[in-house]
């Protein structure tokens, strides 16, 4: 369903068999109206939104290492297409330890020089379907220079303050979520649900559609 903090010693372990667990198929997923505490929790303290007045925010927290953000991915991206024009999708990239945020600053770094597009779905298959070894500052540098980047420009965002000061943001904002997994869902800084909670992620989007609606609706 989703990596629990526990389980990211054994990332590589059971890659190949997420994937039928991760998304249960839409007949199969229960259709009862989402419960707090049981598919998703209340947040005790509103946490920080960069969305705009008018729009409601949605949170992906993931890790490019985890094999069940991977399998989520393209499931995740259809879903971004055709979200309302109120939402505000963003990725946020986890840091549960120390070991996390060399590929963390990757995120941000190709944020900030406008790449995500390009890149973001390549460094998941670069990871889980070319079994590349990007956990430290030097082969991803590499990695991303073979991908066409001036390598010099990447490294200047790479270690750069402000992309320092975001990965100090992400991580407090995964803090303020109580971010126990991943892949999982932050909503208008109130609501937070994953795999777990919800039996799939492909529940959780449902989950996190309901809860929507409800601040839509001033709930």
């Amino acid at each position: 369903m989703n990596m629990k903090r526990r389980e990211f010693s054994q990332a590589a372990a059971g890659a190949a068999l997420v994937s039928s667990a991760l998304l249960a198929p839409l007949a199969h997923a229960q259709a009862k109206k989402p419960i707090a505490g049981k598919d998703f929790h209340i947040l005790d303290a509103k946490a920080a939104v960069e969305a705009p007045a008018g729009k409601i925010e949605v949170v992906e927290f993931f890790w490019y290492n985890c094999p069940h953000c991977n399998v989520f991915e393209p499931t995740l991206a259809g879903w971004v297409k055709n979200v309302p024009k109120d939402v505000a999708f963003r990725r946020c990239h986890v840091a549960f330890n120390d070991g996390f945020v060399p590929q963390q600053r990757l995120f941000l770094a190709l944020e900030a020089m406008g790449l995500l597009d390009k890149l973001h779905t390549q460094v998941f298959t670069a990871i889980h379907t070319e079994k590349l070894n990007l956990a430290k500052g030097d082969a991803i540098a590499d990695w991303v220079a073979k991908q066409g980047v001036d390598k010099a420009k990447f490294l200047d965002q790479f270690n750069s303050f402000s992309v320092s000061t975001k990965a100090t943001r992400s991580t407090q904002l995964q803090n303020a979520y109580r971010v126990e997994g991943v892949p999982a869902l932050g909503i208008a800084g109130r609501f937070y649900t994953d795999g777990a909670m919800a039996g799939s992620m492909e529940r959780a989007l449902q989950v996190a559609e309901f809860l929507i609606a409800e601040v839509r609706a001033g709930r």
